[in-house]
């Protein structure tokens, strides 16, 4: 295989980029601005594959930036491999398209509350999705995984998760949101999943690549417990991180988000790709290690 990596020095594009040569493909991982479709063009010039991880992960970032990125970015990108004649392309979306749904796991076939709309990161993988989706439709053969919440070594941006990690391993984080949750997997089973999507998927079809369901206040204390650091026990209500949201103390994208938890199956990736995390606890000690 020959295969262009777009956002190749990024956390889950970098594991793309070593499983991949570690199952002895040739990996193009050149930087293009996601803008350049000259650039595109030429990085997947003789490729039979194209993973497109590259995206902007940002609560905070400009929302003109994030479409351009994002959307834009994905548009020029399915333009790019459509024009070069590669054989399957990747793209990573997020499970951010798939929910969360109240009282139970969100699957390929939900999509998230109509408030969380508003965030423009959300907004913007959204519409990336779609134009992937409208290309698999158009005869593309196009396949999309979608990450839950991704963990271990190797995110030294940091990505908003990274932030995390390191705010509770380092004893900064000493309360945590009581109404929300998340899906934490394996940075290494998300890449192993997007190689699986690769071999095994069917052309515009959404994979949710998940691992473990917790409430935030367990995750906390497990990243605390790993990093030998007291647990943060301070349960902070919706209502006071929305407050504290208004007054600028908290992002408000992040507290529109901690409305429900994030729950996620990942049973369809199982049961049609043969994907199968690992346990979390590993993943966040390599992650710390990885801080230290």
């Amino acid at each position: 295989m020959r295969a262009y990596v777009t956002g190749a020095s990024g956390f889950i594009g970098g594991h793309v980029v070593a499983q991949l040569r570690e199952r002895g493909a040739e990996v193009r991982e050149d930087f293009v601005d996601l803008s350049d479709s000259a650039g595109l063009e030429r990085a997947m010039r003789g490729c039979n594959a194209v993973f497109h991880l590259a995206a902007l992960y940002s609560f905070d970032g400009n929302p003109l930036e994030l479409r351009r990125v994002n959307v834009d970015g994905t548009r020029n990108v399915l333009a790019a491999a459509r024009w070069a004649g590669v054989g399957r392309v990747v793209h990573t979306s997020t499970c951010a398209t798939c929910g969360p749904v109240p009282g139970r796991q969100a699957t390929e076939l939900d999509a998230p509350p109509a408030w969380e709309l508003s965030v423009p990161y959300k907004a913007t993988k959204i519409a990336a999705e779609r134009l992937a989706q409208e290309a698999a439709g158009e005869g593309m053969d196009v396949v999309i995984v979608n990450p839950t919440t991704p963990v271990g070594e190797g995110d030294r941006r940091p990505t908003p998760t990274g932030v995390m990690v390191r705010g509770v391993a380092g004893g900064r984080y000493r309360a945590y949101l009581g109404t929300t949750g998340v899906n934490l997997v394996d940075v290494r089973d998300v890449a192993r999943g997007h190689l699986l999507a690769h071999e095994r998927g069917v052309a515009g079809e959404k994979y949710i690549l998940g691992g473990e369901d917790m409430p935030l206040r367990d995750a906390f204390a497990l990243i605390a417990g790993l990093a030998d650091r007291p647990r943060p026990r301070l349960r902070v209500p919706l209502a006071a991180a929305r407050a504290a949201a208004a007054a600028g103390l908290l992002n408000r994208h992040q507290v529109t988000l901690a409305r429900l938890p994030a729950y996620f199956s990942w049973e369809k990736a199982r049961h049609e790709l043969g994907y199968e995390p690992g346990p979390v606890p590993p993943a966040l000690t390599r992650a710390i290690a990885d801080i230290r």
